[in-house]
C-alpha cells in the first residue's frame, strides 16, 4: 500500500459512528426487504466518503466525487433493476481501476 503523511482518515469517534451504522444496518436486514441491503451499504459508503474526502489524495477525492458521487445514496432498484445493477457494476469497476492505479500502478491499464 502507498504510504501517506495522512495516517488517519477517520478519528476514533468517526470510525465508531460508521461501525455503529454498519452493525445496526446488519441487524435491520433480518427484518427488511432485500432491496434495502444495497441502500444501506451505499449510505455507509457515502458517509465514509464524506469523512475521508477532505483528507484523501487528489485521485481518491476525484473517485469519491466522480463515480461514487454519481450514485445516489438512496438509490433503490424499484423499476429498472438491470440498470441499477449495471450502475453498481460500473462503480465497482471504477473503484477497481482506482485501487489498481494506487496500489499496482505497473498493472493498471487505460481507464
Amino acid at each position: 500500500m502507498p504510504s501517506s503523511d495522512r495516517a488517519w482518515v477517520l478519528d476514533e469517534d468517526e470510525a465508531l459512528e460508521l461501525l455503529a451504522y454498519l452493525l445496526t444496518a446488519a441487524r435491520t436486514q433480518v427484518d427488511e426487504a432485500a432491496e434495502y441491503g444495497p441502500l444501506r451499504l451505499l449510505t455507509a459508503a457515502h458517509r465514509l466518503a464524506d469523512r475521508i474526502a477532505p483528507r484523501s489524495s487528489d485521485a481518491t477525492a476525484a473517485f469519491l466525487a466522480g463515480p461514487l458521487g454519481q450514485v445516489p445514496e438512496l438509490a433503490v432498484p424499484r423499476e429498472d433493476r438491470e440498470g441499477y445493477v449495471g450502475r453498481l457494476d460500473d462503480l465497482c469497476r471504477a473503484l477497481a481501476a482506482h485501487l489498481t492505479a494506487r496500489w499496482a500502478p505497473d498493472r493498471s491499464g487505460p481507464t
